[in-house]
């Protein structure tokens, strides 16, 4: 079985915008690091940055990803989404759409939004 190897988060996640001088930017990054949050202004879509996966896969490489960045087995992904173990597995080997109900399960399971796995 799957050990977890990362902390999973306790708290739910937001993204913020904020409006101010351009001098002040890195300090204000700075100051919002050492609260924990991440400056993901140079991420960019999955599908822009790894163009040799279809979209048929796609899902599937996100779902796994998302799944061990949580650090869950598919047993307590299951459990926590309400969705079979099996149907866990078939989806991370794209042999199982997800669909738009069980993207709303799993997106609120790992904390994420819902139509990364569309």
């Amino acid at each position: 079985m799957l050990e977890r190897t990362k902390k999973r988060h306790t708290d739910k996640t937001v993204v913020l915008t904020f409006q101010g001088p351009e001098s002040n930017r890195d300090e204000a990054i700075q100051a919002l690091a050492r609260l924990g949050y991440v400056d993901t202004s140079n991420s960019v879509p999955w599908r822009e940055a790894f163009t040799d996966i279809s979209d048929d896969e796609g899902p599937a490489v996100v779902l796994r990803a998302m799944r061990r960045r949580e650090g869950l087995t598919q047993k307590e992904l299951s459990e926590k989404a309400d969705i079979p173990q099996g149907h866990i597995s078939a989806m991370e080997r794209g042999k199982m759409q997800i669909g738009v109900a069980r993207a709303k399960k799993l997106g609120k399971a790992l904390n994420a939004g819902y139509k990364v796995f569309l």
